[in-house]
């Protein structure tokens, strides 16, 4: 059974920093795109970073690229989220999903319509 399942979440303040989680199960993570997005309250999802299965290849999005980093465990069949230097504007919910096709970051980046499994999702709050 194909789970993914995010941790890391919290309440941090701003300039603060973060590390979420996505464990997956029922496949083996360095075989696909994994991609993060998030969802604030009131706004449509946004993708916000991936990793390629083959290469290792990233891609985020402008709004956190400097500030954000994804990454893999394959022995812990987990991808990571550093987030640094959090923003009000980062506060949302936070989840992890898998791209059927291993290379789909590479070409499509978190364009939506490739990923086929998600997560439940973590909550990030950002507040002093």
């Amino acid at each position: 059974q194909v789970q993914l399942v995010e941790s890391g979440g919290g309440l941090v303040q701003p300039g603060g920093s973060l590390r979420l989680s996505c464990v997956v199960s029922g496949f083996t993570v360095n075989y696909y795109t994994i991609g993060w997005f998030r969802q604030a309250p009131g706004k449509g999802r946004e993708g916000i970073s991936c990793i390629s299965s083959s290469d290792g290849s990233t891609y985020y999005a402008d709004s956190v690229k400097g500030r954000f980093t994804i990454s893999r465990d394959n022995v812990r069949n987990t991808v990571y989220l550093q987030m640094s230097s959090l923003k009000t504007e980062d506060a949302a919910v936070y989840y992890c999903a898998r791209a059927w096709e291993g290379d789909y970051c590479a070409s499509k980046g978190t364009l939506p319509g490739g990923y086929d499994a998600w997560g439940q999702g973590t909550q990030v709050t950002v507040s002093s």
